[in-house]
């Protein structure tokens, strides 16, 4: 890690996320595992401009914690959200939902997945350009 990287990242950018669920590059770093006693997962994801998740849902709901960048979220049926550096977004259990980076932005968050005894993720369809250009 050269030492720019290290003033401005947390944590490093972990394993490229599996291409059938990330349209675009995407890093994962899981920080805490399924805690099978808090029932928690927390993973650090670095998305470059333009990459995002597909369409998903969380049975036990997710927080996602923006620290770096400007991002999207969705959730089927609304509106593209816009989220930046310092943002939390609320996921209820089993609502489908995207996000990732803007178009000219990386954006990294936090992810905690909670109540992972009901499931961690399931996953759906990829986001469509004319659905992530929306």
């Amino acid at each position: 890690m050269n030492t720019s990287e290290n003033q401005t990242t947390i944590f490093p950018k972990g394993e490229k996320a599996p291409a059938e669920y990330f349209t675009g590059n995407a890093w994962i770093k899981l920080l805490l595992p399924n805690d099978p006693i808090l029932h928690t997962q927390i993973g650090n994801v670095v998305f470059e401009p333009g990459a995002r998740n597909n369409w998903h849902t969380h049975p036990g709901g997710q927080i996602l914690i923006v620290t770096d960048g400007v991002g999207y979220y969705q959730e089927k049926g609304k509106s593209v959200q816009i989220i930046r550096k310092g943002d939390v977004v609320n996921i209820p259990p089993n609502v489908v939902h995207w996000h990732g980076a803007s178009p000219d932005s990386e954006m990294t968050h936090i992810a905690v997945n909670s109540n992972t005894q009901k499931g961690i993720v399931v996953w759906l369809q990829p986001v469509t350009d004319k659905e992530y250009n929306s």
